[in-house]
């Protein structure tokens, strides 16, 4: 009997060598950081500066593949059916990771067919309205729209994008009745804004920070529980008098479903070591981002919340879904 057991843990220990003797080495070969947007945007932007530093870091590249197509959709599906060895892997979008199961038919189920690695940043969505709208903050701009109901309108970067279901959530939090005007990306809405054919959005705040610099636009509230660095005088939704219209747009690393726990464990650590690098804090500070870091089981746990309250706002606001 001994002898047996003996026999049973040696076939153990020489089928898990190989995955503790690649951990150890990992990476070996370059990694392909997916990025699932086109080159230039803020998950674009976030992917390079941590990539760099953890090529840097590790020794081997880490070249960032931009897949663009369906809101972030066909490039995290892409990292879904890769081979689940750590060298494939994707800095995603709230949209492509906790938004789009709701609103469209994907082809992977995020916490199932994807494996969370960390939350690497999130971003504040920004309320700012036209300059010629007569309000200047939260209070004034809902008194208007229910002096006016139905009259004023917000843009979106698109149907079922966070900034969409921002303005719903807006609705249904302050009771107001406003009219939501899609667009093919955040740069024709904010070029409808300027140009006053919309009153409102909610978008990234690195998107109109220099707008709102330039005086261009007025920025009403940040949809997060502190001020952004980047805008201290604007407050936030919460000093408003509305914790629940926490709007923030954010950004996690994921990897294939079965890549072995030793390789996300190392691929967390020379993620997070590369977030810790003050050159990286601070490129990515002027994006307006926070860095984060977690644990893959509290990323986990995020994405099915952050997938929770998104699918009730889509319930309750009667967002059409193409499911």
């Amino acid at each position: 009997m001994k002898n047996w057991r003996k026999l049973t843990f040696a076939i153990l220990l020489l089928l898990l060598l190989p995955t503790f003797a690649s951990a150890q080495n990992f990476p070996a070969k370059p990694i392909r950081l997916v990025v699932p947007f086109p080159a230039g945007g803020p998950n674009d932007i976030i992917a390079r500066v941590i990539g760099q530093r953890m090529s840097e870091i590790s020794g081997q590249p880490v070249v960032i593949d931009n897949r663009g197509g369906q809101g972030g959709v066909l490039g995290t599906d892409a990292v879904a059916k890769a081979a689940p060895d750590g060298y494939t892997i994707a800095i995603s979008s709230a949209g492509a990771l906790a938004i789009s199961p709701s609103m469209e038919r994907v082809a992977y189920d995020t916490l199932t067919d994807l494996t969370p690695v960390t939350l690497v940043a999130t971003v504040p969505e920004m309320l700012v309205v036209a300059t010629y709208v007569p309000v200047k903050d939260v209070g004034e701009l809902i008194a208007l729209a229910k002096a006016q109901p139905g009259k004023l309108n917000f843009a979106s970067s698109g149907p079922g994008s966070l900034p969409h279901l921002a303005g719903e959530l807006f609705k249904l939090t302050a009771g107001i009745d406003i009219v939501h005007v899609p667009y093919r990306g955040a740069a024709p809405a904010v070029n409808d804004l300027l140009g006053q054919q919309v009153q409102m959005t909610f978008l990234d705040l690195p998107v109109l920070l220099p707008q709102i610099k330039a005086g261009s636009l007025r920025a009403v509230a940040v949809g997060s529980l502190v001020r952004a660095p980047t805008a201290p005088d604007v407050p936030t939704t919460a000093e408003a008098g509305f914790p629940a219209l926490r709007i923030e747009n954010w950004y996690g690393m994921v990897a294939p479903k079965g890549t072995p726990q030793e390789i996300v464990a190392a691929l967390h650590r020379l993620t997070t070591q590369a977030m810790a690098d003050p050159a990286v804090k601070e490129k990515l500070a002027a994006q307006g981002a926070t860095l984060v870091g977690d644990e893959p089981e509290h990323f986990r746990s995020f994405i099915a919340d952050e997938t929770a309250k998104w699918a009730k706002v889509i319930k309750d606001a009667g967002v059409e879904t193409a499911k």
